[in-house]
């Protein structure tokens, strides 16, 4: 999910704090957290990014390569992000397995994962990558209603319409503090009019039962080896959302890789379809119509980054072109 204008830098190691010796940069507390929970220490650093997360690929002393994730624990939900994960994983679902439990450093939320690096994005926004997608989605919804966790709550803020705070947009630290510093563009006010009209119809979200389910399902997050997926990636994104709305929200997305956009029409059409079908459910009426209203937000959340950080408005244009046939599908 595109989410600020700030570009990935180093991870953990470069920031402030005590770094421990020859551990790959990372702060002492880490190290110490890695020691205890992994029984080895972090030598090298494999590789390094971050922005909402930070994320370290280290080698331990002993051999072994992890995935270091540090995050901002927000009430708690890093915990039962990783036990969906971990369930899954131990399922056989193509994904990290987790090595640690989540827990709390510093007041960051903090885990450490299996390195599996390699497979390939599936590029390409037309019908047929969609029913992939929707197949490897409806399995991981399956498999993630039977584990027994707390739901992930606050949802990410991509999909968080139905926040209880002022005005349309939900609370976000970066968008917030970027739309303080100049006038709205005119572009945002018509964004603005479009998400009032979608977030009207997402209101009846607020009635149906809800779900675990990948809120990030964007081809940036998801790895193949020819036709197989290899590797879904980003589990700190997972939602408590109606069924429907998880769908609805993939079905839009799922093509988006370097600059998020909205995918052609019948391609949302075709994952629907795929979705239900590998669910073994059909959508009700209500379903279908929070479904497709879904698959508008994440879309206008990219839009709204595009406008206020002066980028090209390809999701902005998408979502202009698109708004009225979505609303309008049943």
């Amino acid at each position: 999910m595109e989410e600020h204008d700030g570009e990935s830098c180093g991870g953990i190691g470069e920031g402030g704090g005590e770094r421990g010796a020859g551990c790959g940069g990372l702060p002492a507390p880490i190290v110490a957290w890695c020691v205890r929970a992994l029984g080895a220490r972090p030598v090298e650093r494999l590789f390094s990014v971050a922005q909402t997360s930070e994320v370290v690929a280290v080698r331990l002393d002993d051999g072994r390569r992890a995935v270091i994730k540090v995050r901002p624990d927000e009430a708690g939900r890093a915990r039962a992000c990783v036990a969906v994960q971990q369930a899954l994983a131990a399922r056989g679902y193509p994904c990290p397995r987790p090595l640690t439990d989540a827990a709390v450093v510093d007041g960051r939320a903090v885990h450490a994962e299996q390195w599996r690096p390699g497979g390939d994005m599936a590029r390409g926004d037309g019908p047929e990558t969609a029913r992939k997608f929707a197949v490897l989605l409806g399995t991981l919804v399956t498999g993630a209603r039977e584990v027994p966790v707390r739901p992930p709550l606050p949802n990410p803020v991509w999909v968080r319409w139905d926040h209880d705070g002022p005005g349309t947009w939900p609370a976000y630290d970066w968008h917030d503090a970027r739309a303080g510093l100049t006038p709205l563009p005119p572009d945002l006010e018509s964004l603005e009019e479009i998400a009032v009209r979608v977030r009207a119809r997402l209101a009846c979200a607020a009635s149906l039962p809800r779900t675990v389910g990948h809120a990030d399902w964007e081809t940036q997050n998801v790895r193949w080896r020819g036709e197989d997926a290899y590797a879904v990636h980003d589990w700190d994104s997972l939602a408590w959302l109606p069924e429907a709305a998880i769908a609805g929200a993939a079905s839009g997305a799922f093509a988006s890789a370097e600059h998020p956009t909205l995918v052609p029409v019948e391609s949302s059409a075709a994952f629907l379809d795929a979705y239900q079908e590998t669910r073994g459910r059909v959508f009700t009426d209500e379903e279908r119509r929070l479904a497709w209203a879904a698959s508008l937000w994440p879309a206008a959340h990219n839009a709204r980054t595009e406008v206020l950080y002066g980028r090209e408005p390809i999701a902005l244009r998408a979502l202009c072109d698109q708004t009225d046939e979505r609303l309008a599908r049943r």
